[in-house]
């Protein structure tokens, strides 16, 4: 594109120019007002001069147009992402970019707009950071595809001052329903065993204008129902809730879906609560004296959430030395009070180095059985004594034991190992270097006792002499058992041979026997990893590949292939992005797991039906339009003039700012020297000749 205008160069400065203009003029005025002869031929020549000085010139500029700018602004939050809306989002986008290059000279540029946590969806920040990377006197338009649910103050929006229309594109209709399940008030902690109480409410959008229905709930905690019944829309209900375990449950609140209702993702709500045991009761019960007998009291009492009440027998009922009864330091041995009152109230129950001396009538033992059975917690820690006649094995406690013992007591030095289960089990998995060979010997010392047993159930997961087990694990009824098969593992804590790890490994026994949940061989997590889940299966099967099936946020559920670690430590795994914000469930069946990535923020749920409410002022101020996609289709794009209507019935207008950059410039003198000094003379001359008449 080329442009012939007429400018001037001026010769002197402009100042100077226009005093002798000024002059010219006085002289000329003076010269009317005497009369003078020749006054407009010398005005001609006055009028000649500064036209020269004043530098005519002839300038053609070569110009190429600027593209104007049209910014959409494509909302991405969690609520776009529910029912149809990323569908038609992507259909209105694909037909904005095909108009916007049917309109030629028109550059598109593309944002997402996300939601900011717990602060919502921020349009003014958004937008005022794009718009500050363009020109503003190129900016034709803004388009935001949205559904209009933008969590903006009005005194935000107020601030936006766009110099061109912003047109609003609702992703939605105008008569949308939904049912929200907010819950309203939970703890973040609960005492196991405790009653604790969550608050819910269901909400009907838009109110109903006929009061208040009832609406069918579930409660789950755990994949169990713990509340099913109605619950009055609009109005809080309280659930009372116990937490079983200790460790994080998951409470989910599922409500019937309404009719017509948008999406039923908002019907389902989940909360996270952690338990916490208030004290862990275990009763340690010592036998035979022996250099480790403390090992299992400085253990527990080590630890501040056990509560242990510790005996050790050292008289037995048959010893009768004379010794006066206000001499003796012994307090009976409450049997009755401990193993019939009061035996539910542990946790854990240990015998060391025990066997049967008469305090303990087999009625007593057969309740300790019963509580096994029952959901208790029984260590065997045996000495010598359970290879012998007078063993706990010869008791009602043979039915939960995992190991009966064959008579042979092993005196000779060994190192413990781990077998191929225990190199999978939570308890003892990584007692080993991970980089140790596998013909390797461990890196600890030497025991020197081990009472040999016949394990007839339960998994072993340290062996000794020639193989035998060592440590053996098993569930009974609804209990757990394990059996430590030597009472040397005090050598380890003094350091003998440089000791080994003993506290890490009787800590963590006693803590899966008291069903810690990371300590669970069978378990099924999911973890956020930024735009990533990794999940991961552990089990103490034969490694292989698993499936488990993945539902994201939206609903939409598929199979995950977890494929096993190369170390065969009993985990499978899978890493898959997670592109939807939210909670994702995982579940192969009997184990389920949750995890929640980029959370959706309270704000995106609070409401999700479409809306031009919000954006409406900021819509009208600039000129702009709101079109519903849902009821409209998408808007045709019109070029307009700054300044003229921007939006009209089924279609928006882009600004069309005619900016240009100059290329090349030529300049022609429309005076050039010889023509000027030419006119100057014969001016001058006639001038001269005139006055002389």
């Amino acid at each position: 594109m080329s442009l012939t205008a007429i400018g001037f160069v001026p010769l002197i400065p402009t100042v100077l120019l226009a005093i002798l203009a000024a002059l010219a003029l006085v002289a000329t005025a003076l010269g009317l007002w005497l009369r003078a002869r020749g006054v407009l031929w010398r005005f001609a020549l006055f009028a000649l001069i500064l036209l020269t000085l004043s530098g005519p010139v002839l300038t053609q500029e070569e110009r190429d147009p600027l593209d104007d700018i049209a910014l959409v602004v494509v909302d991405r939050s969690s609520s776009m992402a529910l029912a149809d809306r990323g569908a038609a989002t992507e259909d209105a986008l694909a037909q904005v970019r095909e108009r916007v290059r049917a309109l030629g000279h028109v550059e598109l540029r593309e944002v997402d707009l996300r939601e900011r946590g717990e602060d919502g969806t921020r349009l003014e920040e958004t937008v005022r950071a794009a718009v500050g990377e363009i020109d503003p006197e190129r900016l034709s338009g803004v388009v935001v595809i949205s559904d209009g649910q933008v969590h903006d103050t009005p005194e935000a929006l107020e601030r936006l001052g766009l110099p061109a229309p912003l047109h609003l594109l609702v992703n939605g209709r105008r008569d949308e329903t939904d049912r929200r399940l907010v819950i309203e008030q939970v703890p973040s902690y609960g005492m196991v065993g405790e009653p604790q109480e969550m608050q819910i409410r269901v909400d009907d959008l838009p109110a109903a204008g006929g009061g208040p229905g009832s609406v069918p709930v579930v409660v789950r905690q755990n994949g169990q129902v713990i509340f099913q019944g109605d619950v009055r829309t609009g109005e809080r209900r309280a659930v009372p809730f116990t937490l079983a375990r200790a460790g994080e449950s998951v409470i989910e609140v599922e409500s019937a879906p309404l009719d017509g209702e948008i999406t039923t993702h908002n019907n389902t709500a989940l909360a996270f609560v952690q338990g916490v045991r208030d004290r862990l009761r275990v009763l340690l019960v010592s036998g035979s004296p022996y250099p480790g007998l403390r090992v299992w009291r400085n253990i527990l009492k080590s630890d501040p959430a056990v509560d242990l009440v510790h005996f050790t027998i050292l008289r037995p009922p048959e010893k009768l030395d004379g010794t006066p009864i206000q001499e003796l330091a012994l307090i009976a041995f409450p049997s009755r009070e401990l193993f019939e009152v009061k035996l539910s109230e542990f946790d854990l129950i240990i015998f060391d180095r025990y066997s049967r001396r008469g305090l303990l009538p087999l009625a007593y033992l057969d309740n300790v059985a019963r509580y096994v059975e029952q959901g208790g917690a029984l260590l065997d820690a045996a000495g010598p004594e359970f290879a012998f006649p007078l063993s706990l094995y010869r008791t009602p406690l043979a039915r939960v034991l995992p190991g009966r013992p064959s008579g042979r007591v092993f005196e000779q030095g060994f190192k413990p190992d781990l077998t191929r289960v225990g190199h999978r089990h939570p308890v003892t998995a990584d007692l080993e270097p991970p980089d140790l060979p596998d013909d390797a010997e461990p890196p600890w010392g030497r025991w020197f006792r081990q009472i040999d047993i016949e394990a007839d159930q339960g998994e072993t997961l340290m062996s000794g002499v020639s193989d035998r087990p060592l440590l053996v694990l098993d569930r009974v009824g609804e209990g757990r058992v394990a059996q430590l098969l030597s009472d040397h593992a005090w050598l380890w804590a003094s350091g003998f041979e440089g000791g080994g790890p003993q506290n890490q490994m009787l800590r963590r026994l006693v803590h899966w026997l008291m069903r810690e949940p990371e300590l669970e061989e069978e378990a099924l997590t999911a973890q956020p990893a930024e735009d990533a889940l990794v999940i991961r299966r552990r089990s103490l099967e034969d490694p292989r590949e698993r499936e488990v099936t993945l539902t994201s946020p939206s609903g939409a559920s598929g199979p995950v292939t977890l494929r096993p670690h190369a170390q065969d430590d009993g985990v499978a795994e899978a890493v898959v992005p997670a592109g939807e914000a939210g909670v994702y469930q995982v579940t192969d069946g009997p184990l389920s797991a949750f995890a929640a990535v980029r959370p959706v923020s309270a704000r995106e749920r609070a409401d999700v039906l479409a809306t031009d409410a919000p954006l409406g002022p900021t819509v009208e101020r600039t000129g702009g339009g709101a079109f519903w996609l849902g009821e409209d289709g998408t808007p045709e794009l019109r070029p307009i003039a700054p300044g003229r209507t921007a939006a009209g019935r089924g279609w928006l207008g882009l600004e069309q700012n005619g900016r240009y950059v100059v290329t090349d410039t030529a300049q022609l003198p429309l005076f050039p020297p010889w023509l000027a000094l030419t006119l100057l003379l014969g001016t001058l001359a006639t001038a001269w000749w005139r006055e002389g008449r």
